[in-house]
């Protein structure tokens, strides 16, 4: 059997992973709380304006043009995990197996694109989601809040069960609000790692999963982009 870990920081569970019987990659990941303070609490925070929709936030994702040669679009699996169970983070647990396992956000205006890289097992994942910056906030918070409560954990499905570990990490000074981790999945002798960034510019939520070396390459890229475009 072989991880497949997507990076769509799902951030239902800042994790997309599609178990049992996929192919995937065997790259590392990492995450961290929040680097600054939310807009209620007295942070720095852009002015508020109407949430985007899913259609403006399409347009503001990142493009093989914009990461340059060796990127492919990876068509979105429409993949359920509601047959996951969480054992050893009650936390997290109480969140559902879906989210656990790498569902969205529950955010309606959101958008998703992921690549895989030079023909390897190598993936980089974008996600954007619009809401006022406080909800944006909370949603996020909570998640990453529970995942990260519990440093090693387990998620079954079936016969299948992987030993989950969640770092945090820190994140580069962009947009108001920061969040990073470090998410290892370990299955047999699969082994995996993925960083997910999460990063609140306004009244957008840019979350960059995948490959350490490649999320760290495009974030920036990424965040410019959802606030330009």
């Amino acid at each position: 059997m072989r991880l497949s870990i997507t990076t769509a920081l799902g951030l239902s569970a800042l994790t997309v992973l599609a178990l049992a019987g996929c192919s995937g990659s065997t790259e590392p990941a990492t995450a961290s709380t929040s680097s600054s303070t939310p807009a209620d609490q007295g942070g720095t925070v852009a002015k508020a304006s109407a949430p985007l929709s899913s259609a403006e936030l399409s347009e503001r994702l990142l493009s093989e043009s914009d990461l340059g040669e060796g990127y492919t679009l990876k068509p979105q699996p429409a993949v359920r995990h509601d047959d996951v169970t969480v054992i050893g983070c009650p936390a997290l647990a109480k969140l559902g197996g879906d989210t656990a396992a790498g569902g969205s956000l529950s955010f309606p205006r959101k958008a998703k694109v992921s690549f895989t890289y030079a023909g390897s097992s190598s993936e980089l994942s974008e996600e954007l989601y619009s809401d006022t910056a406080a909800k944006l906030s909370k949603g996020i918070g909570t998640v990453l809040d529970a995942m990260l409560s519990c440093p090693t954990y387990q998620m079954v499905s079936g016969s299948t069960v992987i030993d989950m570990g969640t770092t945090k990490t820190s994140a580069p000074k962009l947009g108001d609000e920061q969040w990073s981790q470090l998410l290892t999945y370990a299955a047999g002798e699969q082994r995996s790692v993925v960083k997910q960034t999460a990063i609140r510019t306004g009244n957008i939520l840019v979350i960059v999963s995948g490959s350490p070396a490649l999320v760290d390459t495009h974030l920036t890229d990424a965040v410019r982009t959802a606030q330009v475009r």
